[in-house]
């Protein structure tokens, strides 16, 4: 079992920056692939970034160049860093681990509770 806490959510104006944290307890961190994923009202939850074990990325179309997701293995942590922040951001932000690197919700076993983000224009 994995169990993630995310953090850092909150309210930013467009344009603004914001950092997500997802600390990680259990079976050993640095095995899994980790992910983000949103999901805005009314609406499917999407992918967002993923970083495998080896440090490769994956980003959604709509955040590429905008968003950095990154991992510290010590820290058992994994990080969005979300810049030139937009009103179609705004969503529950969700981190997830799994044994697989991808882009599928359905391949990741292990969530967190969620961290709310709203971008004002």
């Amino acid at each position: 079992q994995v169990q993630l806490v995310e953090s850092g959510g909150g309210l930013v104006q467009a344009g603004g920056s914001l950092r997500l944290s997802c600390a990680a307890s259990g079976r050993t961190f640095s095995n899994y692939a980790m992910g983000w994923f949103r999901q805005a009202p009314g609406k499917e939850r999407e992918f967002v970034a993923a970083i495998n074990w080896r440090g490769i990325e994956s980003y959604a179309d709509s955040v590429r160049g905008r968003f950095t997701i990154s991992r510290d293995n010590a820290k058992n942590t994994v990080y969005l860093q979300m810049n030139s922040l937009k009103p179609e951001d705004t969503a529950d932000y969700y981190c997830a681990a799994a044994n697989v690197f991808g882009r599928t919700s359905g391949n990741y076993p292990y969530w967190g509770q969620g961290t709310q983000v709203t971008v004002s224009s």
